[in-house]
């Protein structure tokens, strides 16, 4: 029995195995997420334009009457192709430092080495994603700037330079990082709670279907919770973005405190509940 594990510690602890997690991360979150872009489409519209699109039906309505159907697909680039470098970097890199952190931190400790693996991969996979976010975001709140990825890319290059890619860098982490380490805790807490106090089995006595049914239990708690700590910054972002503002401090006044909160809430959660399901399954 103590061979057996300690031939699948070793097989995880291999380059391969973090490669086949970075793999699978890229494609669960590539394409997770570009099946969500009409629900970030609508998202991206409330938070940049308030007045304009106050409900989820308005800016609906509005946004095909104004725009044609096509509109819903906007930005659809640059979800698939940033949201899988962060995706690949978000979860291979997690897998890398959690057995880097179980090494160096006692057991007692297991929420720490959730939260110190998932920051530390969560920099790296923000890095990744930042370009293709800054381009995406103004794709898909301003429609005369560019069509998508291959316009965007070199119009924003020519009128801001390389910063104009990091422009919301800040913002970015303060949404990402919060978010990644509070999905991963709540994600490795749910399904040792699902198994204990709902299955009451181990997961290796469980089947392929139960052991897939806890994982999009807890990939939805978990994706819900996040949705929620992280939603004030992914607001900050898209402000910056579209230039509603021209620092973070500024960002934050005109926004105001009780809306970063609340406005756009229920559409993330509906978007990235079910998302982050959908990535676990698929991962």
């Amino acid at each position: 029995m103590m061979k057996g594990v300690e031939e699948r510690i070793c097989e995880e602890m291999r380059p391969k195995y973090y490669g086949l997690c970075a793999i699978g991360g890229m494609l669960s979150a590539g394409t997770t997420h570009l099946a969500m872009t009409p629900l970030d489409v609508l998202k991206v519209n409330m938070q940049v334009h308030p007045i304009k699109y106050n409900s989820i039906a308005s800016c609906f309505t509005t946004l095909l009457r104004e725009q044609g159907p096509s509109v819903l697909w906007r930005g659809w680039a640059g979800k698939f192709y940033g949201y899988a470098a962060q995706g690949g970097c978000r979860f291979g890199l997690y897998e890398y430092f959690k057995s880097l952190s179980s090494d160096i931190l006692v057991d007692r400790n297991r929420s720490l080495v959730f939260f110190v693996s998932s920051a530390s991969a969560e920099v790296f996979a923000s890095l990744a994603l930042c370009p293709f976010e800054a381009v995406k975001v103004r794709v898909q709140a301003q429609p005369p700037f560019a069509k998508g990825l291959a316009d965007g890319f070199p119009k924003l290059y020519a009128s801001e330079g390389i910063l104009g890619f990091y422009r919301g860098l800040v913002p970015l982490l303060g949404r990402s990082l919060p978010f990644s380490m509070v999905m991963f805790s709540t994600f490795e807490h749910s399904v040792d709670f699902l198994y204990r106090n709902i299955v009451k089995r181990r997961k290796e006595d469980c089947s392929k279907a139960q052991q897939l049914g806890v994982t999009c239990l807890a990939g939805y708690a978990a994706g819900s919770v996040g949705s929620f700590i992280s939603n004030p910054a992914d607001i900050i972002v898209a402000s910056l973005y579209n230039k509603k503002a021209d620092s973070l401090m500024l960002a934050i006044r005109k926004i105001g405190f009780l809306n970063m909160f609340t406005r756009s809430l229920p559409i993330r959660m509906l978007l990235v509940g079910p998302a982050v399901a959908l990535q676990w399954l698929f991962y």
